[in-house]
């Protein structure tokens, strides 16, 4: 079974370390703060960690698996009135099953997703982001650049979903402010289609001060805030 790692004051005293940093960056590229959410990812970790970063007043969360998004929803049901966003690859055979538990998906990358989440009974619309590869390679996810304007169209006709924007990873060995400087292109070409789709889903732990720089409003950060789970009881 995973753990806290460094505890739980740890755990708080990241997330105002960040907290602080953020605000630093920010105030260098003349963005507020509210313009920016910060998710923190809680994969391989304990809904206990989740619990204490609830009490200290974090309400975004993000889990790369329906095992990881359920799990903590069951363990605790006051996590339910936090915001979770799916942010890993999404199968499309658990696109529906994700749909009704999640507030956010942040990986459409295919039609077949939207196809499938459309065949399902939802009570409440998922907001979404497109996932769109900066450098062509499948394995990471997301829509090649020159099909992206064909998904948004999908996802704009989908009753199930609410348009949010877009997401990428930034690519291994690429300099991190290229990648989300064109990421940023791509997400001012698709407001001509989609005019209030304005999100940026970008940064992670190691790149997110570059997403801020080029206009990022959802920072997925993991460990910088969560540390990293360590094995035992």
């Amino acid at each position: 079974m995973p753990r806290l790692a460094g505890g739980e004051a740890g755990v708080t005293e990241r997330l105002r370390a960040v907290e602080t940093d953020l605000q630093a960056e920010l105030s260098l590229c003349g963005r507020r703060r509210d313009e920016v959410q910060v998710i923190v990812v809680t994969k391989y970790h304990t809904p206990e960690l989740a619990d204490v970063l609830y009490a200290a007043g974090q309400r975004d969360f993000g889990e790369n698996t329906l095992q990881g998004l359920h799990a903590k929803l069951e363990a605790d049901p006051a996590l339910a009135s936090a915001r979770w966003h799916f942010i890993g690859q999404l199968q499309r055979k658990k696109a529906g099953q994700v749909a009704r538990l999640a507030s956010a998906i942040h990986s459409i990358d295919r039609p077949e997703l939207v196809d499938r989440i459309d065949r399902i009974e939802l009570d409440h619309a998922v907001d979404a982001f497109v996932q769109v590869s900066l450098d062509g390679q499948p394995d990471r996810g997301g829509v090649a650049s020159d099909e992206l304007d064909d998904l948004v169209e999908r996802v704009l006709s989908s009753p199930h979903l609410r348009l949010d924007g877009l997401m990428a990873v930034a690519p291994l060995g690429v300099d991190a402010d290229r990648a989300f400087e064109r990421l940023q292109e791509l997400s001012l070409h698709i407001q001509h289609i989609a005019p209030e789709a304005r999100s940026i889903s970008a940064g992670m732990s190691g790149d997110w001060r570059a997403a801020v720089r080029h206009g990022a409003t959802h920072l997925r950060i993991g460990t910088a805030i969560t540390g990293k789970p360590v094995s035992g009881r």
